[in-house]
């Protein structure tokens, strides 16, 4: 018989999700063994059913207000109320919850999607969201900065040949060209911290469930764009030399789960493509694996700049297919005994 779910804890404030603080990490451990211990919440190890809450970027950078490249949605406020939804998911699902893996965009100011990259003939940075399309390298619109040529080990000439490559390939693929965003998610500064809100449940999981949340980070090879937590967007030089290889050995490790529940920013970038990727691995692997992925569904928004672009629909349409290949869409406010496939047994 299922168990209902377990109360949010005090600690949890929800107005405050869209600030910034220092988790009272010796404070929250007993809080959290005290909490285990009052409602008989075993250690996950002894789950029955097992599931792992994978979330993707749930960092200051793309989830707080003022941020570089908040996702605000066509609320204005989305990543802000997805947290308050998925903090309110982890502590009510506690005992449900076996293990927790969070991804983590991590950037340095040197890399293909920074303004730094690129000037034009007159020595100009390209502004924040200009799409740069391969007729916008061969034509010269946009040239790789020389000034960076010796930091990457490669001539001027090398990169124009590499861009071109590089530019081509993501049209081939059908993805969005390459754009250059605000500098973000940067190594070693707040932007790239977890959301306080979403750490501190993730450190209170750990300490109650007694098992170690994974932290995986992503993103930082400077000459590619690298949204999906498996895969960079381009993985081979013009020569074919592995810029950076799919982690396979991430896909294997999640699919050892009875379930895997999804949720994160941005709905319409970084989760879509996740979840991307990982329905190629299922269909090359057993495509009836797709049952046991779950969307949250209501704990994502997708990017909208208004006046600059909307993806909105690239979102919708991609969690749609994600459907139809067998995943499961659901919310966060819903009892996980309810949702459809493997969990409907919690």
């Amino acid at each position: 018989m299922s168990r209902e779910n377990e109360p949010v804890p005090e600690h949890f404030d929800a107005g405050k999700v869209g600030e910034v603080w220092r988790t009272p990490y010796q404070q929250l451990a007993e809080s959290a063994r005290n909490w285990a211990k009052k409602r008989r919440i075993p250690p996950a190890e002894n789950d029955p059913i097992k599931t792992c809450l994978l979330l993707i970027d749930v960092q200051n950078t793309f989830c707080l207000p003022g941020f570089e490249l908040f996702v605000a949605g066509p609320s204005g406020d989305g990543a802000v109320q997805d947290n308050r939804r998925l903090c309110r998911f982890i502590y009510r699902n506690l005992s449900r919850i076996s293990h927790i893996t969070a991804t983590m965009d991590t950037h340095q100011a040197m890399q293909i999607f920074h303004s730094l990259f690129f000037i034009d003939a007159e020595g100009n940075h390209p502004p924040v969201m200009t799409m740069i399309s391969s007729e916008d390298i061969l034509k010269g619109r946009w040239q790789f900065n020389p000034a960076l040529a010796k930091q990457l080990r490669r001539t001027p000439e090398e990169m124009r040949e590499f861009l071109i490559h590089y530019t081509r390939e993501l049209e081939k693929t059908g993805k969005y060209l390459l754009t250059i965003w605000p500098y973000h998610a940067m190594l070693g500064g707040i932007g790239h911290a977890l959301a306080s809100a979403v750490e501190e449940a993730i450190f209170f999981h750990t300490i109650a469930r007694q098992r170690q949340a994974r932290i995986i980070t992503k993103g930082s090879h400077p000459l590619t764009e690298h949204y999906s937590a498996f895969r960079p967007e381009v993985q081979n030089d013009p020569q074919g030399k592995p810029l950076v290889d799919a982690n396979q050995a991430l896909f294997r490790e999640l699919m050892e789960y009875d379930a895997l529940i999804i949720a994160g920013q941005a709905k319409s970038h970084c989760v879509a493509w996740t979840v991307a990727d990982l329905l190629t691995f299922i269909r090359q692997s057993d495509p009836a694996l797709a049952d046991k992925v779950y969307l949250l569904d209501d704990c994502a928004s997708p990017v909208c700049i208004p006046g600059v672009v909307d993806f909105s629909e690239a979102a919708e349409n991609a969690y749609r297919e994600f459907a139809e290949a067998g995943m499961h869409r659901v919310n966060s406010t819903d009892p996980m005994h309810t949702w459809p496939g493997p969990l409907s047994n919690l």
